[in-house]
């Protein structure tokens, strides 16, 4: 039983290693893609850290004694220069792609839950909704006309779950807009107006009354006695 066990964690971890090196291979193929004159930069940097370590070991009479410390170091600037440029070669690949900002908004991995495209047209302007400390955050893409779906989806928020805190954001590089690359970093950088136990009780809230993804009917609301009503 032991050997078994022996045996499955090693398949583990083998197959760990495996996706770290699929995924350090698509990250080279997506820079080199996009993003060719980081290789340059990074040899750079690589470069600079070394000659810094041997100028002072020089100065310090231990040149080797440098050279080996400074190249771990040169190692990782090169290798966090790698991330970098990685990141935004990730981003130039989607940014003309539909749901671009949807893949952003679900790789958040804490603070906010999101729901994509709540909403969306004939002409593919889509709207997704982020829950988080910040309250509920509509994000929009597509074109100019997407300012309209941004507006029913928050008058159907303001109807369904009043007095949240709302903020709207749409995807671009207009005035005005977020870009792509930015999106993470502006939904983080969001003031917290709720506690942990509101921020609970509001995502039960949204999810009693479901994507909310219908049309509101014009005039009074009809009464239907036999419907639940989530809790305000």
């Amino acid at each position: 039983m032991a050997l078994f066990k022996r045996k499955a964690k090693a398949e583990k971890v083998k197959g760990e290693k495996q996706g770290q090196m699929k995924v350090l291979k698509d990250a080279f193929a997506l820079v080199r893609k996009h993003q060719p004159i980081a290789f340059l930069w990074m040899i750079l940097s690589f470069v600079v850290v070394m000659s810094i370590g041997l100028i002072l070991g020089l100065n310090f009479d231990h040149p080797i004694y440098f050279s080996i410390i400074a190249f771990p170091i040169a190692f990782l600037a090169a290798f966090f220069v790698f991330t970098r440029q990685a990141n935004t070669a990730a981003f130039l690949s989607i940014k003309d792609q539909l749901g671009a900002g949807a893949s952003v908004l679900m790789a958040i991995r804490k603070g906010f839950t999101t729901t994509t495209a709540v909403s969306v047209a004939r002409n593919q302007d889509m709207v997704h909704r982020s829950v988080g400390r910040a309250g509920i955050v509509l994000v929009g893409e597509g074109s100019p006309a997407v300012k309209q779906l941004l507006l029913d989806e928050r008058r159907k928020m303001e109807r369904f779950i009043p007095g949240v805190a709302l903020t709207e954001v749409i995807v671009g590089e207009g005035a005005g807009q977020v870009p792509l690359r930015k999106l993470q970093k502006h939904l983080k950088k969001l003031p917290k107006k709720l506690n942990k136990v509101q921020l609970r009780e509001l995502r039960s809230r949204i999810k009693a009354v479901g994507g909310l993804n219908i049309p509101i009917p014009k005039g009074p609301m009809p009464i239907n006695r036999n419907a639940k009503i989530p809790k305000r």
